[in-house]
């Protein structure tokens, strides 16, 4: 489907009584898959969440919201990314606070390690570095979710935000770079 029949479809999704949804899902599952078996690949083996639930619980929440209005393709891909960050910070979560006695024994981040780290701490970890990036550049948080949670391309990043794929660029050089130093000093 061209990206503009599909903008069209997206943006009739706000005054929908549930047809353009089911529409929806068969035009954007594989592509949805892509960015969820990408982000997948970066978890160790045997990890219990599989790129399909992920889709799928993305999917469920996204057309579950009540504000369900993308603006383009790139908007709706960087809602989804957001929508999967969301999803492996939860599970993330869970994992943590059940490995770690039910939430009886706090995880200090001060002693953690990252380098011994496992995925899903490092998870907590970059997510909570994110939050305090976002406080001071918004913009360059929006490109981090959408790259490392979303597997998004420089080019689709670029689309969505508007800006040239070499200001992506310099976003995520520069966001790594910040993330890493609040890692290590602050966390």
């Amino acid at each position: 489907m061209p990206d503009n029949d599909l903008t069209v479809l997206l943006q009739s999704l706000g005054n929908d009584d549930g047809r353009a949804s089911s529409e929806l899902l068969p035009l954007v599952y594989e592509e949805l898959r892509r960015l969820a078996g990408a982000r997948m690949r970066q978890e160790m083996a045997g990890h219990t969440l599989q790129p399909t639930a992920l889709v799928h619980e993305a999917w469920m929440r996204m057309v579950g919201e009540t504000d369900r209005t993308w603006k383009n393709r790139a908007h709706f891909f960087a809602a989804a990314s957001e929508c999967m960050r969301r999803i492996l910070i939860e599970s993330a979560r869970r994992k943590s606070r059940i490995k770690r006695g039910g939430g009886q024994a706090r995880l200090n981040i001060d002693d953690l390690e990252l380098a011994t780290a496992t995925p899903d701490d490092k998870i907590l970890m970059i997510d909570e570095a994110l939050g305090r990036l976002e406080k001071d550049d918004p913009e360059m948080a929006r490109v981090v979710v959408m790259k490392f949670f979303g597997g998004m391309t420089n080019q689709e990043i670029a689309e969505h935000l508007g800006v040239t794929e070499r200001t992506v660029e310099r976003h995520w050089a520069y966001a790594r770079a910040c993330l890493f130093k609040i890692i290590r000093t602050e966390i």
